[in-house]
């Protein structure tokens, strides 16, 4: 199994595949501080809201392992987590992994006690995953009648997790018991995570898969190719509004016209309980430059003015079913919305 993140104890660093050079190198980054961590992130080098949550984890034992020694550790160690917090606004798997680790710490005297709370905690919140996107592809295979054609955007395999993944791990578990035919994978511009990351996950798994550009995927609805979209989350809302890859939302448009299933798979944590409408999500913009390049130009022509928001809302009306861990929902239905509630 893919895994994008390996903690190395002995040697106080975190390993993180270097996704954006993907697949062509395999190159793995050694953080061996939380600034080290927040850089890999901001950098795109690890990405995928739940994977963020577990670098994050593992920055904050980073962060703890180096102020260990200091009288006033527990200052240092608030000051790396928040700066580690504010790398990336949307994906909120990263505030709740440092909320986690801070929780972890909370009622400890001794710095060598909240090196090993930390430890701890960074592994089960870790494990957990794992454990979560398994449930998540077993829940959500079922809402898949046999022989299904699938659209996925941006890429939520095991390189966006702790392992199997959210909307892939829903792919993987419909193919592993023979209902699902093929699946078409969005280029996902302009980082491609859909073509250099997502299919060459399907590939590696003998799963079939077909690369389209962003813009091809009405057209395939219509023409009667595709039987259901699935994707991933960076936040969702308490009435089920979803924070997700940018192109999310014109996909969800073009399934409610074409009445195609629009799923949603992520884990609990991914749930943002303060928020009770997408309109709050803070939407993340990037630097210009990322469209730019991927056209061969180093800056904006003249007189350009260049937009890059890296996320987008789905509202809850178009969302046919939310599958985490702990259940399933469908906002546009309006049934079984407690799973998105505080106490869920």
């Amino acid at each position: 199994m893919l895994k994008p993140l390996l903690w190395k104890p002995e040697e106080g660093v975190l390993e993180v595949l270097d996704q954006r050079l993907l697949p062509a190198e395999t190159r793995w980054l050694r953080c061996d501080s939380a600034s080290a961590v927040a850089e890999a992130i901001a950098g795109m080098a690890v990405r995928g809201a739940p994977a963020i949550g577990i670098a994050a984890a593992w920055g904050a034992v980073l962060a703890i392992r180096s102020v260990a020694g200091q009288e006033d550790w527990r200052q240092g160690f608030d000051r790396q987590m928040a700066a580690l917090g504010a790398v990336r606004p949307t994906a909120v798997n990263l505030g709740w992994a440092i909320n986690r680790m801070r929780e972890s710490v909370a009622g400890v005297e001794r710095a060598e006690d909240a090196v090993s709370a930390c430890e701890a905690e960074a592994a089960r919140i870790e494990a957990a995953d794992l454990a979560a996107n398994r449930r998540i592809g077993e829940l959500g295979s079922r809402l898949l009648p046999d022989g299904v054609t699938v659209l996925t955007h941006c890429n939520t395999g095991a390189l966006a997790t702790g392992g199997h993944g959210t909307a892939l791990g829903i792919i993987r578990s419909a193919w592993e018991r023979g209902a699902l035919k093929g699946v078409i994978a969005t280029e996902t511009r302009p980082w491609l995570q859909g073509a250099r990351l997502t299919s060459w996950e399907l590939a590696e798994d003998g799963i079939p898969v077909s690369l389209i550009v962003d813009s091809a995927a009405a057209a395939l609805m219509a023409a009667g190719r595709v039987d259901a979209v699935i994707i991933g989350a960076d936040r969702i809302s308490r009435q089920g509004d979803v924070a997700n890859k940018i192109g999310s939302y014109g996909l969800a448009v073009a399934a409610r016209a074409h009445d195609i299933p629009f799923i949603v798979a992520a884990p609990s944590s991914t749930i943002d309980p303060r928020l009770a409408r997408g309109d709050d999500i803070e939407i993340e913009h990037r630097e210009a430059s990322e469209i730019w390049a991927a056209a061969g130009l180093s800056r904006a022509p003249k007189g350009v003015e260049t937009l890059n928001p890296a996320f987008d809302i789905t509202p809850a009306g178009l969302v046919s079913a939310i599958v985490t861990e702990k259940g399933i929902c469908s906002p546009a239905e309006g049934q079984g919305m407690e799973l998105l509630q505080p106490s869920a």
